[in-house]
């Protein structure tokens, strides 16, 4: 019997749960048109959540055509307008005759150079003369809008890891031309999501960035327990296994509600059970992952300095006022500013992040190891 549980892939209508209110504001932007900004931590499930959004648009309007385009791998803007430009291009074609046609009215300046394999309904790729895109990058940009204005649709480009903009040679210059170009579109609406919550958050929430005011800036939180609670019990049900609350709710508890870890620990307890998961399933499911993480969380730790590591020690022995004279002294961690030092440096590692004013680690099950495993040595 196939396992219920989904983790490391997109969450299909079966596997999703939850964000009733989320999925409610998101189409309502999708189909009005208006930009949204996506921001949360690495696998919270938002891509999940935007393809299950556009599995609801679709079902209900075969006027609106979406792209979808990730930049994990991007990293120069010759890049991203080729991507860019294939994608669009490769969504808004039913045939190749089409996109030929598309290619050579749209772009016809550049000389676009198209790919076909001879396998049919096989990729295409898309070759464009860098030289002459940096001198006119705007009919790239515009090129959504011309093919939606012209066709009648509606056209919602999604771009994960969007951040990575960042990390272009000239990024201030080109969010300048990204913005000056989307912000006239009438047919063509964006969502822009990214998990490196620091970095997503200066681009979109600073006065003093091009992107400021772009569109709804929707923060994801995390499921809450009582949804896992409910989905976990559900599929050990339609399963033919049992489940009791209590030790659902652990499942929930011991992965703080991480969707990621929770439908892993939910799974490996699944797998366990024969026909009734107990608290000692989930306890050693969940200390099998633990373990199976251990060289990776070791890797990461070998990679961290003293003061960072004394830093997460406080952290998770839950201490307050880091910058007092005490703890300073206590956990060797320096100066009050360089305490601020500390826990910049650990967000751009991707090992903390700040919630509602507070510190916490984006991975509970490398806090967990840390806590029983590393400093109890």
């Amino acid at each position: 019997m196939e396992a219920p549980f989904i983790f490391g892939k997109i969450a299909n209508e079966k596997n999703f749960t939850d964000r009733v209110t989320e999925t409610e504001r998101l189409i309502a932007n999708f189909t009005s048109g208006v930009n949204t900004i996506l921001i949360s931590p690495r696998r919270w499930g938002k891509s999940s959540l935007v393809r299950h959004v556009v599995d609801k648009v679709r079902n209900e309007s075969l006027n609106i055509v979406f792209i979808f385009i990730d930049l994990h791998n991007i990293r120069s803007e010759e890049q991203f307008y080729q991507v860019l430009a294939q994608e669009i291009f490769k969504s808004t074609a039913s045939r190749l005759d089409e996109i030929f046609e598309n290619s050579r009215k749209f772009l016809g300046r550049f000389i676009p150079k198209l790919s076909f394999s001879p396998v049919p309904g096989s990729e295409f790729t898309l070759g464009l003369d860098w030289q002459e895109v940096k001198q006119q990058p705007d009919d790239v940009l515009n090129l959504a809008e011309k093919i939606a204005s012209e066709k009648g649709i509606k056209v919602i480009i999604c771009i994960d890891e969007f951040q990575n903009i960042a990390e272009f040679e000239s990024p201030l210059a080109f969010q300048k031309q990204l913005r000056a170009n989307w912000q006239t579109h009438q047919n063509t609406s964006y969502c822009l999501y990214g998990s490196k919550r620091h970095l997503m958050t200066e681009v979109f929430s600073s006065y003093s960035m091009p992107f400021y005011k772009f569109g709804d800036l929707m923060f994801l939180d995390k499921i809450g327990e009582e949804d896992w609670v409910r989905f976990i019990t559900q599929k050990f049900r339609e399963t033919d296994k049992n489940i009791s609350l209590k030790d659902a709710r652990l499942i929930s508890t011991l992965a703080e509600c991480h969707p990621y870890y929770v439908q892993q620990v939910a799974q490996l307890s699944w797998l366990r059970s024969l026909n009734n998961c107990s608290t000692e399933i989930v306890n050693e499911a969940f200390e099998s992952l633990v373990l199976q993480l251990s060289l990776l969380f070791q890797t990461i730790t070998d990679g961290l300095t003293n003061t960072q590591i004394s830093f997460l020690k406080a952290i998770i022995q839950n201490v307050d006022k880091l910058s007092s004279k005490e703890n300073l002294s206590n956990f060797k961690l320096g100066t009050s500013a360089n305490v601020l030092r500390l826990r910049q440096a650990l967000i751009n590692k991707e090992v903390i992040d700040i919630q509602k004013n507070k510190i916490e680690f984006l991975d509970p099950v490398y806090k967990y190891w840390l806590t029983k495993y590393y400093f109890s040595e």
